[in-house]
């Protein structure tokens, strides 16, 4: 009997042991997560990038003025914002005729999550100063959107100043806002935690813990689809999709219809980052239906689209390139996602630290900070986690999207639909 207490004594000890060891092994790896970028770094690539809302947008208007100066038959415009803390914020558009006729337009969108609008405005940038030539004006137009979301850019949030994503909320129809998310009850407690955000507490310290319960509990994709899906219940928590359309897609739909009026073939890009394998650009739509995706197809010959069927993706409403789609419901439309992937999220620790990150800002938007060096924690994670400090990472984002751009164009110019 004694033997077997003392058997018993040690197999408990041992499995002590082996869980303190896996818990101090992800508590180390949660709270030391970072990334060692070994790309090659390009100079002119790091040019494009801006680190505030107002350099992003003055640099957009000066091209936009080039191009109008070497193509007369071009527009730049913009709609204004109303914001109650700014009164110079605006979408602004840079629409360039083709100089033959041509039934085909090129749509380029960025910043629908605002702080996203760091990088997506760089390649839109980079856009004007690479591709805007006699080549691709002489079989297509040209439509850029510049910072769809201009209080989010300005001010490091994802949201709009009603803390709307607009990736939840882009749409011409009003049933959106009936919408349920059925699993986002069960996550809710766990994501839109009360009180001021206090990151070096025990509960952020170990939040990995309690994030991996629910795991074990749910699946990572039925949590992941909970909580990406978006939600049109809950005003301060994450993923809200609002009431009702924030004004700048009220405000939208008549000069995009305008635009697009004379033209019967549409390709738009919207510009993401954020989700999915550090430094990748990811194709990543929404599910469509058989004859655009196939349109789909032939112009991102050659490069993996994630359909969102995988287990490691999701799906979702109220998206702006398919509100897009919606205000031109009778043309032939070839949609897509850019997603630039900083964060590993397809593991399960990058997938609950980018979490995690947006668990803290939002929480300190709604409740304040607990400190300044908490403010300073989570702001600069925030930032990270949409628009990497990294060099290497900054470089190599615009080298694949030259890969994409190159051939994606170039067929979407030469292809009939």
């Amino acid at each position: 009997m004694k033997k077997a207490i003392k058997i018993l004594l040690i197999i408990i000890g041992v499995v002590l042991i082996a869980l303190v060891g896996i818990v101090g092994y992800f508590y180390v790896s949660y709270n030391n997560y970072s990334f060692n970028d070994g790309f090659q770094v390009n100079e002119k690539n790091l040019s494009y990038y801006n680190e505030s809302y107002e350099e992003a947008r003055s640099d957009f208007l000066l091209k936009s003025n080039e191009i109008a100066l070497k193509y007369p038959d071009s527009r730049t415009f913009k709609i204004p914002v109303s914001s109650n803390v700014d009164t110079n914020l605006s979408i602004d558009f840079c629409y360039i005729r083709a100089s033959q006729k041509t039934d085909k337009i090129f749509i380029l969108s960025s910043g629908v999550h605002g702080v996203e609008g760091h990088v997506g405005s760089a390649v839109q940038l980079y856009f004007m100063d690479n591709y805007i030539n006699d080549s691709l004006l002489n079989k297509t137009n040209v439509l850029l959107i510049h910072a769809v979301n201009p209080y989010g850019f300005k001010f490091t949030r994802r949201v709009t100043e009603n803390n709307v994503d607009l990736n939840r909320n882009s749409d011409i129809d009003k049933d959106l806002f009936s919408k349920t998310n059925e699993g986002y009850p069960k996550v809710y407690d766990l994501i839109n935690p009360e009180g001021k955000a206090n990151a070096g507490s025990l509960a952020n310290r170990f939040f990995f813990i309690k994030s991996i319960v629910a795991i074990a509990k749910e699946s990572m994709p039925v949590l992941r689809q909970a909580v990406l899906q978006g939600q049109y219940e809950h005003p301060t928590g994450l993923y809200f999709g609002g009431k009702d359309f924030e004004p700048q897609i009220k405000d939208m739909v008549i000069s995009i219809d305008t635009i697009c009026d004379a033209y019967q073939t549409i390709f738009a890009i919207d510009l993401h980052t954020g989700y999915g394998e550090r430094a990748k650009l990811h194709l990543f739509p929404n599910p469509v239906d058989e004859p655009v995706k196939k349109r789909m197809e032939d112009v991102f010959e050659g490069f993996h689209i994630d359909w969102g069927d995988s287990d490691k993706f999701y799906t979702y409403s109220g998206d702006f390139v398919t509100y897009i789609q919606k205000i031109n419901s009778d043309k032939i439309f070839i949609p897509m996602l850019f997603e630039y992937g900083t964060m590993d999220s397809q593991t399960t620790i990058g997938s609950i630290k980018s979490l995690h990150t947006m668990i803290l800002e939002n929480q300190a938007e709604q409740y304040a900070y607990k400190s300044e060096e908490d403010r300073e924690k989570i702001k600069f994670d925030f930032m990270e986690m949409y628009n990497p400090s990294s060099e290497a990472w900054r470089s190599h984002i615009i080298d694949e999207t030259k890969i994409i751009f190159d051939k994606s164009l170039k067929r979407f110019t030469e292809l009939e639909f």
